[in-house]
């Protein structure tokens, strides 16, 4: 039990980093980028290319995960995270920043091996859905103390959050090294990996189960950052607001998110609800909390974040353990890649449109994601009743092959 704990530790810390990481680029990369002489659209390409190559090596590194074991893969991955922390923080040119933004983004599949990992090592779904949740409110906590840290140490200068957040990957590959076992008993040794980043998306698509699933997911993302991109723009022409009042927003926002999903997750929500309703109701209210936000009423675009963020910190999770359930037993690992990978794709997708959209209108982004998100409700919807179809006819075949039995007895 006390060697879980320690994986579960030394896991939490994984996540942890990414998440600080996350949240100290918000605040800080633009004025660090600036002082390179760079362009506002040069800002937005540095966050873009993290996700664009996030998306190409997630499905691949869930897959060396499935066949080389998590532990390999996971310390490379950590390791790739300081290296990419280190050219970003030590570059003299903008091209240098984008190559330490490229090899972060390309490390980025230590999410989806660490998720594979909590899987391996819970012995029931809802323990799989209390460390998953485990990781949501490690999440929260990095989203709050990313920004505050990054604000903080830009004060010795621009590069210093960067170098702290490097050291601190790399100690973390260290303790990883020394203290994680492999936990994958289902190893494919003669699994075939593909550096193509469709071909594991179309394999894991051969499982009819997971097409629907898949779709939800990308709609969920979709959805999510479109509204995100834009947040800061938001509050700023509608309501006046500046950085410092966003700052307190995403702070809140972290500190919701970790109460949630650390909290009453385990407590309340797993054990008054079931998770498929509680991923299909959650969408559709998730849609209803950016209908809110749409509004130029203060208060209920308040309300309308609080609704939107219990919303997502949940359906994270749910959708998450519901897809890999439906995955092939040694194919968890790369079903997670996937996951990670439509995920990026929505966040390449995301910002885009948002963009376009918000120039129409500051409101659009958020009605947009409004009809997102019950498109998603009715793809989880259609693919529940698919699934009790199915279960229906697989009874009654079971029931005609039991009278069958019978009768073969009673002859």
């Amino acid at each position: 039990m006390e060697k879980i704990s320690k994986q579960k530790a030394i896991i939490g810390l994984t996540v942890l980093v990414d998440v600080i990481g996350l949240g100290v680029v918000i605040p800080v990369l633009p004025y660090y980028v600036r002082s390179f002489g760079a362009e506002p659209f040069t800002i937005t390409l540095l966050f873009t290319v993290f996700s664009f190559c996030s998306f190409f090596s997630a499905p691949l590194l869930g897959s060396l995960s499935d066949k080389v074991g998590r532990r390999p893969m996971l310390i490379l991955s950590i390791l790739s995270t300081s290296i990419g922390w280190f050219v970003f923080a030590g570059t003299h040119s903008i091209i240098g920043l984008f190559i330490g933004r490229a090899v972060d983004g390309l490390a980025a599949g230590n999410f989806p091996i660490a998720q594979s990992y909590l899987l391996d090592i819970s012995k029931t779904d809802k323990e799989k859905s209390s460390n998953l949740g485990m990781i949501g409110a490690i999440f929260g906590i990095g989203f709050i103390v990313g920004p505050m840290l990054g604000g903080l140490l830009s004060s010795f200068s621009h590069t210093t959050p960067f170098w702290f957040v490097g050291f601190l990957a790399m100690a973390n590959a260290i303790l990883a090294y020394f203290i994680l076992p492999e936990t994958n008993s289902n190893l494919d040794r003669n699994k075939k990996v593909v550096l193509n980043p469709f071909t594991p998306l179309i394999r894991s698509l051969g499982n009819k189960t997971l097409i629907l699933p898949f779709l939800a997911w990308f709609a969920f993302g979709l959805g999510a950052v479109n509204t995100h991109s834009i947040f800061a723009l938001y509050i700023q022409d509608v309501f006046g607001f500046g950085s410092v009042v966003a700052g307190i927003f995403m702070t809140c926002t972290g500190l919701v998110l970790a109460f949630n999903q650390g909290f009453l997750l385990k407590r309340f929500w797993l054990k008054n609800f079931k998770e498929k309703t509680l991923e299909m109701w959650g969408l559709l209210v998730f849609g209803i909390g950016f209908l809110l936000m749409s509004t130029a009423s203060l208060s209920v675009f308040i309300i309308g974040i609080a609704i939107t963020t219990f919303a997502q910190s949940i359906l994270r999770i749910v959708m998450t353990n519901q897809i890999t359930a439906k995955a092939d037993q040694n194919a968890k690992g790369e079903t997670l890649g996937v996951l990670s990978s439509v995920m990026s794709l929505a966040m390449i997708v995301g910002p885009i449109a948002a963009g376009f959209l918000f120039e129409i209108s500051e409101n659009i982004p958020f009605l947009v994601s409004t009809a997102i998100l019950i498109v998603a409700f009715m793809i989880v919807a259609n693919d529940r009743r698919l699934g009790a179809r199915a279960l229906g006819a697989r009874r009654k075949e079971e029931e005609l092959i039991t009278e069958s039995l019978e009768e073969r007895m009673i002859g």
